[in-house]
């Protein structure tokens, strides 16, 4: 075991939903101080006590390692999850994957190792194997926007990059207040009911209190699947094909998120058979936004607040001088 870092595990789970007052209100539970030493809860419920920031991180989740760029922290990583091509800091760096032999992982002697949940769950010989070896092995992965904050200070305690964190939550909290002061006149039944596409192949939307649905009613949609039931503790939600249909003339615009999760595209959703039964897709309201923009719990989100706050409210085209 590193000697600077110590940690065990408890079955309880700790709660980190926190009432969300324009995003300024939001405070850490994930993170406690006592004289010099600092404690952080992970997804799991293990309690880890830092007394130094760790310098040698893998990261095994596209979010950790964006985040972790964001925070001043790129010289850190000595290596990241396969596929992770963002930003650019990260590419060329060393490339590891929980299917691989966990020796590969020890040979790079690091002091971290950045997981999500879905790791912990699906391979746990893979990460005991880490452990007894004497690596930290630590799960983040915020689930709703309310944990979302907390969830960046937790990496900047990690990291030593503390004052680094309240910065991204600052700039995060400005840029959106920019978005909320342009729907501030503009009452909800005068805002475009959505349906937000999360699995086109198994009819799933996303869950109530998601990042992806944050996204959608920040940008100044309304959620119209806010009656979806959570699968587990995901943030993807059930609806059924049935069901969305018999909302079909209710929906203005039929949103999809686009990626590796949902490989849609806009002729997917309009040859669905039945699907002509949904007025947004019969005008062609139909919109596709990258999965990584709704779905990662990085500042990225903020563009897909952006730009679907533009799409949702389109403004009418300047004439150059001149023009009749």
């Amino acid at each position: 075991m590193i000697n600077r870092h110590t940690y065990f595990s408890t079955n309880r789970t700790p709660s980190i939903l926190l009432v969300l007052i324009l995003l300024c209100c939001l405070c850490p539970t994930q993170v406690t101080h006592a004289q010099n030493e600092t404690m952080v809860i992970d997804s799991s419920g293990q309690k880890v006590q830092i007394t130094k920031p760790f310098t040698r991180i893998i990261s095994l989740y596209s979010a950790h390692t964006e985040n972790l760029c964001s925070l001043g922290a790129e010289d850190l990583l000595i290596g990241v999850g396969k596929g992770d091509d963002y930003p650019s800091a990260v590419v060329g760096k060393p490339a590891f994957s929980y299917r691989e032999d966990p020796e590969k992982f020890i040979a790079a002697r690091p002091d971290l190792i950045l997981v999500r949940p879905m790791i912990e769950r699906s391979y746990p010989e893979f990460l005991n194997k880490l452990r007894q070896a004497g690596i930290m092995v630590f799960s983040l992965q915020p689930n709703t926007i309310e944990e979302n904050f907390a969830y960046w200070r937790t990496l900047g305690t990690l990291t030593g990059r503390e004052t680094q964190a309240e910065e991204m939550i600052a700039a995060f909290t400005t840029r959106l207040a920019k978005v909320q002061a342009s729907l501030q006149d503009i009452p909800l039944d005068r805002r475009p009911k959505v349906y937000f596409e999360s699995i086109h192949s198994k009819m799933k939307t996303f869950a109530a209190d998601s990042i992806a649905v944050y996204v959608l009613e920040q940008a100044g949609g309304v959620n119209l699947a806010a009656d979806a039931e959570q699968v587990r503790e995901t943030n993807i939600a059930a609806y059924g094909k049935e069901h969305l249909l018999s909302r079909g003339d209710e929906i203005d615009i039929f949103l999809a998120q686009q990626g590796t999760m949902n490989p849609v595209e806009e002729k997917t959703i309009k040859d669905e058979p039945g699907f002509q039964a949904i007025k947004a897709v019969r005008e062609g309201k139909i919109l596709l936004i990258a999965e990584a923009l709704v779905s990662r719990p990085t500042l990225r989100i903020l563009d897909g607040i952006e730009q679907l706050n533009a799409a949702f409210y389109p403004q009418p085209e300047q004439k150059a001088p001149g023009q009749p």
